[in-house]
């Protein structure tokens, strides 16, 4: 049940935006095990004079999750994201991964704190 967001500068990627995305989902699909199906990442794009980086392609990633993942996950999910996204010609030292992990009992969803509801997927990877 990841949320992601991703951020960067407006232009660089012209018609590739959706390929991203698709990029970034298939490394959170990969790495922590979560469902093809559970699609919840979003692109936001800034004027140049708004997004201050190292590069023009500078690119963060936050993905807010379910606390429990081990180290182990969360270090292929970094190498994954920098793997997909080499195809967008971005360097490792462009990308910033951030994880912001939530008690599943502080997520709500379907009118439930998440840790009363079936995921039908395991958080413990």
């Amino acid at each position: 049940m990841p949320s992601t967001r991703i951020e960067t500068r407006k232009g660089w990627l012209g018609d590739r935006r959706l390929e991203l995305i698709e990029a970034v989902q298939r490394a959170l699909v990969a790495h922590l095990k979560i469902p093809e199906s559970d699609r919840s990442v979003r692109l936001l794009e800034y004027e140049a004079d708004s997004f201050i980086g190292t590069s023009e392609k500078a690119t963060e990633i936050e993905v807010t999750l379910f606390a429990g993942r081990s180290i182990e996950a969360k270090r292929n999910l970094y190498k994954g994201l920098v793997d997909e996204l080499a195809a967008f010609g971005l360097a490792p030292n462009e990308i910033k991964v951030m994880l912001i992990e939530v008690p599943r009992e502080n997520w709500g969803l379907r009118g439930m704190p998440g840790s009363e509801v079936q995921l039908g997927f395991k958080v413990e990877v």
